[in-house]
Formats: C-alpha cells, sequence, structure tokens
C-alpha cells in the first residue's frame, strides 16, 4: 500500500474520452476542445516536453506558470511540491502561492499559482495553465491512474503540459493526439566509470541504495572513511529532508546515500552516481531496476552543463552493458501500456462501489490497475458486517471511500491500517467529526522526540497520517487548529530525526578536515598546539601532542581516528620542527631514564627506549610515535638522547669509569679493567689478586672467582646494571633481590645475569659477592689459633636456612666429613661441623667433625673455624 493514490479535495470523475464541462473538471478554454482518443482537432495549447533527466523541464514549467496569470503544477512527490512551493514564494510573495498535498495545505485568498501534488490537484479550480511532471509515471503499478486520469482529461484554459521521459510518447500520441511534442536533449554528458570502491568515491557522490539496512550500513562506513555524509529516503518529511539536503549542498559533508527517491526532481550539486545494488522491492516483489529507472536515478549526477557520472559500488552485481550504453545514449524502450483505473465511480453501495472500480479499460494502450491500497483497504471493510450496516446510500458510501483514501505511511501491514480505517469511519458516522480528546490522545502518543533514527521514522509516518486527517476539513472541528498541531508536532520530531541522523552519521570535524586535506592546492591546515598540548586543526580539538605523538582524544569514534590523525600530522608540519629544536636544546635535566623498563622521558612525556648496542654500555635509541618526524628530525633526536644516555651511564657507573681512567696508565691493570667495563662492571678473575696487587689499590675486589667493584652491588647502580644487561641481551626486565637481602634462593633467581650482576649460586642459593668474601676473610680470622665454635644464629645471620649451609660452605671450597656426636666436654645433644684446613695442604678449605677440642697435628693457622651448626638428630 502507499500514501500516493489518493484524493484529499473531492475529484470529479469525468468519463473517458468525454470532454471536460460543468462536471467540476479542469475547464478549458472555448477556442481549445480536447477529442479524446479520437483527435480529430490538434490543440495547439496542449504540450508536453519529453526528454532525459537536465533538460530544464520542470524550470521552463514554471517559467511557463508564472506567465499565465493562474496555474497548477502536479509534482509526484510531497517533497518536490514543497520545494517548488518555497521556490514560486520567492519570485512572487508567500500572499499569491499555495501549495496542497495530501499532508499540507497552504491557500491565501489571493492564492493565483499552485503546487501540488498530483493526487491533491484541486480539480475543481479553473486556472489559465496546468502542468504535470514525470508523466510517465502514468505506468506505475500503485499510482499510474492518477496520473492517466490528469493526462486524458486534466487541462488549463489556456496552456497545458505534461513534461516527463521519452517513454511515454508513443502511447501519448495515440491517446491523445492533438498533443504537441517535444523533445529536449539533456544538457550535459553522462558517462558510466564502472565499480567503485565506497572508501575511493569522488567527492559530491550520491551513493544508491535500495533497502533502510544497507542505506544506514553504507552511511555508516562513508562516515568512518569520509567523515560524514547526508541521507535522503522517501519517507522523510519536507522539513528532515531539507535540512540533510542542506548539509550537502552547504559542503559541511560530500557524500548522498539516499534512497531511489532522489530520481524524481531532486536537483542538487551531484557530480557521481554510485549504485549499491540493481533491485528493489517495488511492495510485492523484488525485481531487477529498468534501464530508465537505473537512467532517473543516475540522471541526478551533472547538473546544468556540467557532465555527470555513474558507476558502481560496494557489493552491486555487474552492470550489464546494454544498460550502460542505453543510459548513456537516452535510448530506452517506450511504454506499452499506461495505468488506467475508472474514476467515474457508483457511490450507491460499497459493493457498487467496488464494482465501478473493476469496470475494465475503455482504450487500447490502457490497463487496469491492480488493486491499490485503496481499493485494498475498502475490500477489507467491506467485510466486517458493521461497516455494512452503515455504509447505506451516497453520502456515507462516498465517506467511506474518503476514509479507505487514507495513506498507509507507517506501512505497518494492511490489517492494522484497516482498523485505523475502521475507526474513523465510524467516528464520522456517529459523530459526523472525529472527537477532539481522541485526535489529541493520538498525537499525544506521537509527540515525543526520544529514540532512534528507525523509531523517530516510524514517528514521523504516523503523525503524516494524522496531518492528512486533520486537512480534510469536513472530517475535524477547528481543522486549522489541528493543522497547525500537526505541523508543530511533525516539526519537532523533523528536527529531532534530523539531528539524530546527522548525530550519527556526521562528523563535521571529519569531513572539514577530510575536504581541506583533498584540497588540489595543498595549503597549510591552520594549527596551534595549545600549552597544554591540545591540538587544534581549523578550529577543531582533534587531541593532544605528547612529545612528538599526537594522542587523539578517547571520546572520538574509533571509526573517525585515522582520518583525524592524517589532518593533524599534515596541519603539525609546522609544530613538530620546532619540538625537534626544542628537545636538541634541552638540558639532561629535563630528560629521565627508567632503570626498571629503559623508557627515556623528556619533560614527564615517554619519547624513546633503550635498545642493544655494540656493548653493553653503549646502547642504542630507539624512538617512540616517530613517525611524524623526517628522517633528518628523527637522526637529530636520537642524537640528543645518545648524548644524555652516556652521560647517565657514566654518572650511574662513575666508580668504574674512574677506576677505568685510572688503570689506563698501568698495562697490569688495563686488560682487567677493559672486561670489567664490558662487563658492566664485573669481570672473570684470571689471577690470584693479593691486596699488593695494582688492581686491589685501584678499589677492586675478588670472590668466588668474580673481579668487581664493591660500590656497584648497591641497589641503584645494581638496578641500573641489571638494566643495561637485560637491553644488550634482549631479555625481559630482572626482578631484582629485595635491597637488604645477601642470599636469595637460586630458584627464585635462575637467570645467568645474576652471576654477573654479583651475585654467583652458592649451591642452593645466590650470595652476594662483598658477603662471600667477608664470610671467607672472617672464618679466616677468627680461626687463626683455635677452632672457635660459630653461634646458632649464624644461618640466620647469612639469610639462609642452617641446613643450607653446608651446602653453601662446599660451594666457598669447604671439605665436607661426616658429622660425628659431640665429644662429653661439648655442650648439646647434637652434632656440630667444624671448619678446617690441613697445614701442607691444598689452599682450599675442608669440612670434617670434631673429635676433640683440639685435633692433633693442627696449627693455630690450619683450624680456620669450629662451626656448631646444630642439625636434625
Amino acid at each position: 500500500m502507499t500514501g500516493f493514490s489518493t484524493h484529499p479535495f473531492p475529484l470529479c470523475p469525468l468519463p473517458a474520452c468525454a470532454p471536460a464541462g460543468a462536471d467540476g473538471s479542469f475547464a478549458r478554454s472555448s477556442g481549445h476542445s480536447f477529442h479524446g482518443a479520437a483527435g480529430r482537432e490538434t490543440d495547439h495549447h496542449l504540450h508536453a516536453i519529453l526528454g532525459p533527466t537536465n533538460t530544464g523541464k520542470t524550470h521552463f514549467a514554471i517559467e511557463r506558470m508564472l506567465a499565465h496569470p493562474s496555474g497548477i503544477i502536479g509534482f509526484p512527490l510531497r517533497l518536490l511540491a514543497r520545494e517548488n512551493y518555497e521556490r514560486l514564494v520567492a519570485r512572487k510573495g508567500a500572499s499569491r502561492v499555495a501549495l496542497i498535498t495530501g499532508e499540507e495545505k497552504i491557500i491565501p485568498p489571493d492564492a493565483r499559482w499552485f503546487s501540488c501534488t498530483v493526487e491533491a490537484m484541486p480539480v475543481d479550480r479553473q486556472v489559465s495553465f496546468l502542468a504535470i511532471d514525470e508523466i510517465q509515471l502514468c505506468a506505475d503499478p500503485e499510482r499510474g491512474h492518477i496520473f492517466t486520469s490528469r493526462l486524458l482529461h486534466a487541462r488549463g484554459t489556456g496552456e497545458t503540459l505534461f513534461l516527463g521521459a521519452e517513454t511515454i510518447a508513443p502511447l501519448m500520441r495515440r491517446l491523445v493526439p492533438e498533443i504537441t511534442i517535444d523533445t529536449r536533449p539533456r544538457l550535459s554528458a553522462l558517462t558510466f566509470t564502472g565499480p567503485t570502491r565506497l572508501e575511493k568515491l569522488p567527492a559530491r557522490s550520491a551513493i544508491v541504495a535500495f533497502s533502510a539496512a544497507e542505506l544506514y550500513a553504507i552511511a555508516e562506513l562513508i562516515r568512518s572513511r569520509r567523515g560524514g555524509c547526508a541521507v535522503v529516503m522517501g519517507q522523510m518529511s519536507p522539513r528532515t529532508r531539507n535540512a540533510q539536503v542542506e548539509l550537502y549542498q552547504n559542503r559541511e559533508v560530500d557524500y548522498l546515500v539516499a534512497t531511489d527517491a532522489i530520481g524524481m526532481g531532486l536537483n542538487m550539486d551531484i557530480a557521481h552516481v554510485a549504485f549499491a545494488g540493481l533491485a528493489k522491492f517495488d511492495g510485492s516483489r523484488r525485481r531487477p531496476l529498468t534501464a530508465s529507472e537505473i537512467a532517473q536515478i543516475a540522471g541526478r549526477a551533472g547538473r546544468g552543463a556540467k557532465d555527470g557520472t555513474f558507476g558502481t559500488t560496494g557489493r552491486c552485481p555487474l552492470m550489464p552493458d546494454p544498460i550502460i550504453e542505453a543510459v548513456e545514449n537516452h535510448q530506452f524502450d517506450p511504454l506499452e501500456r499506461l495505468i488506467w483505473r475508472n474514476d467515474k465511480l457508483d457511490f450507491s453501495s460499497p459493493r457498487a462501489l467496488m464494482a465501478s472500480l473493476s469496470v475494465p479499460p475503455p482504450m487500447r494502450g490502457l490497463q487496469a490497475s491492480e488493486p491499490t491500497s485503496d481499493a485494498l483497504i475498502l475490500a477489507t471493510l467491506a467485510h466486517e458486517p458493521q461497516i455494512m450496516a452503515t455504509a447505506t446510500g451516497r453520502a456515507h458510501t462516498k465517506m467511506l471511500w474518503d476514509v479507505c483514501q487514507i495513506p498507509d505511511f507507517r506501512k505497518i501491514g494492511e490489517r492494522s491500517h484497516a482498523q485505523l480505517c475502521s475507526r474513523v469511519f465510524s467516528l464520522l458516522v456517529e459523530q459526523r467529526r472525529l472527537p477532539a480528546a481522541w485526535m489529541e490522545e493520538q498525537l499525544g502518543r506521537l509527540d515525543r522526540v526520544d529514540g532512534d533514527v528507525d523509531t523517530l521514522m516510524q514517528r514521523l509516518a504516523g503523525i503524516r497520517i494524522w496531518s492528512y486527517i486533520a486537512n480534510r476539513e469536513h472530517w475535524v472541528r477547528n481543522a486549522p487548529v489541528w493543522q497547525e498541531r500537526t505541523r508543530v508536532v511533525e516539526d519537532k520530531v523533523s528536527d529531532a530525526l534530523h539531528e539524530r541522523l546527522t548525530a550519527r552519521f556526521v562528523d563535521r570535524r571529519s569531513a572539514h578536515l577530510i575536504r581541506l586535506l583533498e584540497n588540489e592546492n595543498n595549503a597549510p591546515l591552520l594549527s596551534a598546539v595549545k600549552s597544554d598540548g591540545e591540538v587544534v586543526v581549523e578550529g577543531h580539538p582533534v587531541g593532544r601532542m605528547q612529545g612528538f605523538q599526537l594522542h587523539l582524544d578517547s571520546d572520538l569514534p574509533q571509526s573517525d581516528r585515522a582520518t583525524l590523525a592524517r589532518a593533524a600530522r599534515r596541519a603539525l608540519r609546522t609544530e613538530i620542527p620546532l619540538r625537534v629544536q626544542a628537545c636538541q636544546h634541552a638540558d639532561d635535566t629535563a630528560f629521565m631514564l627508567d632503570h626498571r623498563t629503559g623508557d627515556i622521558t623528556w619533560e614527564g612525556v615517554e619519547i624513546a627506549r633503550l635498545r642493544a648496542g655494540r656493548d653493553v654500555l653503549h646502547p642504542t635509541i630507539m624512538l617512540r610515535g616517530d613517525d611524524l618526524l623526517d628522517t633528518r628530525q628523527r637522526e637529530s633526536v636520537r642524537t640528543r638522547l645518545s648524548e644524555f644516555v652516556s652521560r647517565h651511564i657514566e654518572q650511574e657507573l662513575a666508580p668504574l669509569f674512574r677506576t677505568h681512567a685510572r688503570a689506563a696508565a698501568s698495562a697490569e691493570t688495563r686488560g682487567a679493567l677493559h672486561e670489567m667495563m664490558e662487563g658492566a662492571g664485573q669481570a672473570r678473575a684470571r689471577f690470584p689478586l693479593t691486596k699488593h696487587h695494582p688492581l686491589h689499590r685501584l678499589g677492586v675486589h675478588c670472590a668466588l672467582g668474580w673481579l668487581y667493584l664493591p660500590s656497584l652491588l648497591k641497589p641503584r647502580p645494581m638496578r641500573f646494571r641489571a638494566l643495561l644487561m637485560a637491553v644488550h641481551s634482549g631479555a625481559g626486565a630482572l626482578e631484582m633481590p629485595p635491597p637488604s637481602a645477601v642470599s636469595v634462593p637460586v630458584t627464585a633467581f635462575p637467570s645467568a645475569h645474576f652471576d654477573e650482576l654479583g651475585w654467583p649460586a652458592c649451591g642452593p642459593v645466590r650470595l652476594r659477592l662483598d658477603m662471600a668474601e667477608k664470610l671467607v676473610r672472617t672464618l679466616s680470622f677468627r680461626t687463626r689459633q683455635n677452632s672457635v665454635a660459630l653461634p646458632e644464629h649464624f644461618a640466620p645471620w647469612l639469610g639462609t636456612k642452617a641446613a643450607d649451609v653446608p651446602a653453601i660452605l662446599r660451594a666457598l671450597g669447604l671439605r665436607l666429613e661426616a658429622p660425628r656426636p659431640l665429644p662429653s666436654n661439648m655442650a648439646g645433644p647434637n652434632p656440630f661441623w667444624v671448619v678446617s684446613r690441613p697445614q701442607n695442604g691444598p689452599k682450599k678449605h675442608h669440612l670434617r667433625s670434631v673429635k676433640s677440642r683440639r685435633p692433633a697435628k693442627e696449627t693455630p693457622f690450619a683450624v680456620l673455624s669450629s662451626l656448631l651448626i646444630r642439625t636434625p638428630a
């Protein structure tokens, strides 16, 4: 069903082929007779201007109408009637121009020129000029009978003009032989460009889809890739449609996504039309588009003398070559039939009315209309006993027919719409006017602006029904009040719909920046970076600069981020050199190196990270977020950071560098210090290190076969050395032992890097080098004359378990003998261990059990200690 097959004002039916007269049809001057199909005379004031789109037909018709003292022009869509009404008002003033559509009626007392929908044309008004646009719609299955009736019967007293496609010309000559037909060529060329990806479509393109779901999906994609688009659908109110068109015409967006509603009279600055499909649902089935339908839509591209192009996009199948050739050359098969329905109706009863609607066509070239929405609603209501009992007599039958013509804008099903019509008819019969309370209740349900696009679109469709009803002046009391009431509600919902569409499918910021980015002159974008780092491009805040990285605002849609980043990169061409220069001249205090992660920050912002270099003490610099920098700028920043890192390493490991410098003059120490530099402060001992060795005098110590500097075992330098080793090896950050620890379990710190950091494995634990050296030195000193029993808290002092001490002592070079019971002269229930070294044995400690308080054949220097370690029985 559709809302177009309606007669909001009484149409006086004319018999087919009969001349107009006093029956209320369009009158003609006596000098220009009309003889129908017989056509014995030619009416020189009856013309047709036929041709493809962009031939200036509508403009010509309006100019001709304004040259007459009065006139009516009928358009196929309410949108076009409203658009041309506003053009006429601009030319002649609001007091002299009228608008009549199914949902809107503005008729000033002195109105002389009327802009109407074809269905709503006031056929009882005599005018000098009359025109019908898109007359080829005589072949439309749903609305064709209205256009055919106008073609056969509607006339102006001075001039009648039909506008449309050339496909109707043969049938027009047959059915109206007295007509003069002029054809006009298209003012510009229309060329096929083939398929194009959506994101590659040129600016000023219209993408045509044939379902709401497909339209929304395309609009979302265009927004994400190109900044946004306007949306035009046939269900929109003129106010919403005009607001969306204004977005496009004002170049706030460069793309239009629309249904085939743009194919009729929508004159916009469109350079290219892209089809997202080649089939549509026509109300009963999904069928392929005809060549003439494709041409009607594609013809929106190119206005005036400006050429246009058309093609396909998305998942649209390939367009057949014959169709392409027909569209480019404007050559289409002529129409074979025009849709006709009897308009001399019998209102004596509903059944007689239905019978009169089924009268066959009187002439060749006419085809009986399939049941249209009004006829289907009539047939549905005719099965309701209450309706049939009420609709008796001509007046009530005529009223029932008028009610059946209420448009089903909601498209929610024939049964639901029939129930509404039934209710309206019953109230009109019972109360002669629709109750104000009931009207207010219906409108109140629709007077809301919440919901998404689909909700508002459906709500707007419902309001249009009540606008239609309010414009039937004999159906409501105080019709002007209700007309204003419905107009206010429609405008409110229309504005809300426009806002939702714009919010959903338009990002003005992205669209504006994309347009500037595609400027052929490649002009620099106006940009600024505020003191807090906020980046503003062409007046639009897009994010913040942190170091050399642009961080887009978190509230930006993910789909727009690539576009805005591209705009910002171009806009920041002048800002980046200033930042590079500032970095080059910054003091070292402006930089910071994180000893855990290796990140380098500049004024609190991470800009780089350490990476492996030629050795541990010479890492390289990897910049982060350097895509805004060119090669020269990148190298300048990297050089400055390398200088900072080198000085930072020398500062953090100052003892190592001082020792290395002092050792440079001695060949005996240079080799060992060179290895310690390569090991970031530690190296393998390749010779005994006595207290008289030059290295020892330089502060180098030795323990467990490692040369080291005690000051580098402090937590901060050790943490920094761990970072340098991890960076050089490519390993992850090492979890360091607690600062106060002197031993840690090997299982908790398995990495071999800990050996090189001063935590070599010593049995089941890692023992810090300075603690290992201190332990050996202490034991040697304490046992220089006699064995000494160490206290039981020795193991906790070492930071380990008592059971682990023997293994630790073995790792330190001690020899372990089996434990024996304590002698009677020593207290304690458990055996204990004694550490000793034979006088003439190797320089290696041994561990044996005590047999006496003073073992035989041992000198005071032979016993290193008497170590009392209580062990489990």
